[in-house]
C-alpha cells in the first residue's frame, strides 16, 4: 500500500496529520457530507450559524445536546489509536477539524482544534468557558451571569481562533509528511492546510474512501478507510 513511497517516509522527523469528520464516522459519530451526512437531514443556517442561535437557541441546543449525547458515548478507533502510537516514532501533530476529542480519548498529546470543541462550553457574553460534560438542567443553558451559554465551536461565518490557526500553518509549513484523513477538503481555510505544506516540499498522504478536491496533488492517495490504512503505516515505523 505505501510501497510508492516508502523511501520518502522513511527519514522523517515531523508528521502532521489533518483530519476531518471521516476519521471519527467508524465510532459512531456521523459525518456532515456523506451519504448519511447530517447536513442532508438538517438545515444548516438553522442549525450552525450565530443568527441561528439567537433566533432559536432552544431549537440549536436540542441538537447539540444530541450530539453530544452521541459524541461522548463513542469510543476511539484503530484510526485514532494508530495516530497516537506514532507518536512513540516521531514528531505528530493532529490538526483536526472534529469537534469529538476522540483523538485526545485515544492518547494523542499534541491536538489543534481547528473548529473548537464539543466538549467547551462558553458564556455568549461574559468570559466564562469551561468544559461540561453533564446533562443542563434547562435549555437554553443560563450563564451564572445570566446570559445563554453556548457550544464552544466554530459556526459558519465565524473565523477560527486566530492563535490556533496561526500555530496550525506553522506546523503545516514545517512538517515533513502530511496525511489528510476523513477530510473532502472543501472547507476553507483547513482546506488550504495541504498548500502549505506543499511549499515546504513535505509528501503528502490522503487516506479516504472517496476523492476529493485535491486528490489529484497527492503523493499518495488510499482509497479505504483510517481504521483499516493507519494501523498497517504505524507498522513500517516499528
Amino acid at each position: 500500500m505505501f510501497e510508492s513511497i516508502k523511501n520518502q517516509i522513511g527519514n522523517v522527523k515531523k508528521i502532521v496529520f489533518v483530519t476531518g469528520a471521516g476519521i471519527s464516522q467508524e465510532s459512531g459519530i456521523p459525518t456532515f457530507r456523506g451519504k448519511d451526512g447530517l447536513w442532508r437531514n438538517n438545515d444548516v443556517m438553522k442549525l450552525a450559524t450565530i443568527d441561528a442561535f439567537y433566533d432559536d437557541p432552544k431549537l440549536v441546543w436540542e441538537w447539540y445536546n444530541e450530539r453530544r449525547h452521541n459524541i461522548f458515548s463513542a469510543e476511539p478507533n484503530q484510526g485514532h489509536k494508530a495516530i497516537a502510537e506514532l507518536e512513540k516514532f516521531a514528531d505528530v501533530v493532529v490538526l483536526t477539524q472534529n469537534i469529538d476529542g476522540l483523538h485526545q480519548k485515544a492518547g494523542s498529546r499534541n491536538v489543534l482544534e481547528l473548529h473548537g470543541s464539543i466538549v467547551k462550553i462558553k458564556c455568549t457574553v461574559c468570559d466564562f468557558n469551561d468544559e461540561i460534560m453533564v446533562d443542563f438542567s434547562e435549555n437554553p443553558p443560563l450563564c451564572k451571569c445570566g446570559n445563554i451559554l453556548r457550544p464552544d465551536v466554530v459556526w459558519f461565518g465565524e473565523s477560527l481562533p486566530q492563535d490556533v490557526w496561526q500555530n496550525a500553518i506553522n506546523h503545516a509549513n514545517h512538517c515533513d509528511l502530511m496525511i489528510i484523513v476523513g477530510t473532502s477538503l472543501v472547507v476553507s481555510p483547513a482546506n488550504t492546510l495541504p498548500i502549505y505544506a506543499k511549499q515546504n516540499n513535505a509528501t503528502l498522504i490522503e487516506i479516504n474512501p472517496e476523492n476529493t478536491e485535491m486528490s489529484l496533488d497527492m503523493d499518495l492517495a488510499i482509497r479505504d478507510t483510517s481504521a483499516k490504512v493507519l494501523p498497517e503505516f504505524v507498522s513500517l515505523f516499528k
